[in-house]
């Protein structure tokens, strides 16, 4: 009886978690389906007073349009550019002082190590009038080296790899140091290899969050050449009006990338995230 009980229960709180997941996913689902949808139809239908979620008429009007109008491939480029550069640049610079956190000994590392922890109580919005007078002076205004560069600095991306690398076997390090590894060896043949499904996970973490960054090139980009995608959309409404199919068009258009690389990167980011909290997936 005990044992059925058990069972019992043991259904009945996962029926109410899946049921919780299916209204979670369903309320994350929804808005993104209604943005779809109003990207497939005429103009005049998005302000219709009459309710439907489907399209009466379907088009890619809005798309042809938006992609047409202004220079949302521009943007979309630059995007892809920016958020290459900062996730390549942020992961060699993570790797490096991780591993010299974590497996050297010089004088003030801790200290050094804790300085860096500290950005976590620093908004980077405090941080945004001392590094655009620094780029100002460095002429790095409205270029892709003033967008980058303040972003490839990551303490979450450290401590990560710090945690990961605390936790492999010094053997590994040793048995490469007698036969004559260089630190830099030792990172990039041994550690590196070790760490390939953490790496990815942050990589697509930096990725997307250099992708979405809207603040920082808000503020040292002054020319529409040089927009990444979430800073031009915010120009669609001023080109296009209120129209909210070439709206939802252009969203869709600056979302789907980051989207596509979630998708086809989804297994590394999970067995990563799993590596990094210990558990075995």
């Amino acid at each position: 009886m005990k044992v059925r009980r058990t069972g019992r229960g043991n259904l009945g709180w996962t029926l109410v978690a899946a049921l919780a997941g299916i209204v979670l996913a369903a309320l994350w689902l929804a808005p993104l389906l209604w943005a779809l949808s109003t990207s497939l139809r005429p103009e005049y239908e998005t302000i219709s007073p009459v309710f439907h979620w489907l399209p009466r008429e379907w088009t890619l009007e809005a798309y042809a349009k938006v992609l047409g109008a202004g220079n949302v491939p521009r943007w979309l480029f630059n995007s892809a550019l920016v958020a290459f550069l900062v996730t390549v640049v942020t992961m060699g610079v993570s790797l490096m002082a991780a591993y010299a956190f974590s497996q050297m000994r010089f004088r003030g590392r801790d200290a050094l190590f804790l300085l860096a922890m500290l950005a976590f109580l620093l908004p980077f919005e405090s941080l945004l009038v001392p590094l655009f007078r620094m780029m100002n002076s460095l002429g790095m205004i409205n270029s892709y080296a003033g967008i980058v560069l303040p972003q490839v600095v990551s303490p979450v991306v450290i401590y990560v790899f710090r945690q990961f690398f605390d936790a492999i076997p010094a053997d590994f390090r040793e048995a490469a140091i007698l036969d004559g590894a260089s630190p830099w060896r030792v990172l990039w043949s041994v550690y590196l290899p070790m760490s390939g499904n953490i790496v990815w996970a942050m990589a697509i973490v930096t990725f997307i969050a250099a992708w979405n960054n809207f603040l920082w090139p808000f503020i040292i980009v002054t020319s529409s050449d040089m927009m990444t995608i979430p800073l031009g959309l915010t120009q669609t409404y001023d080109a296009f009006g209120v129209r909210y199919a070439q709206l939802m068009a252009a969203a869709l258009l600056g979302a789907l990338p980051v989207a596509l690389a979630y998708l086809v990167f989804q297994r590394r980011v999970t067995h990563g995230f799993l590596a990094a909290t210990g558990l075995k997936g």
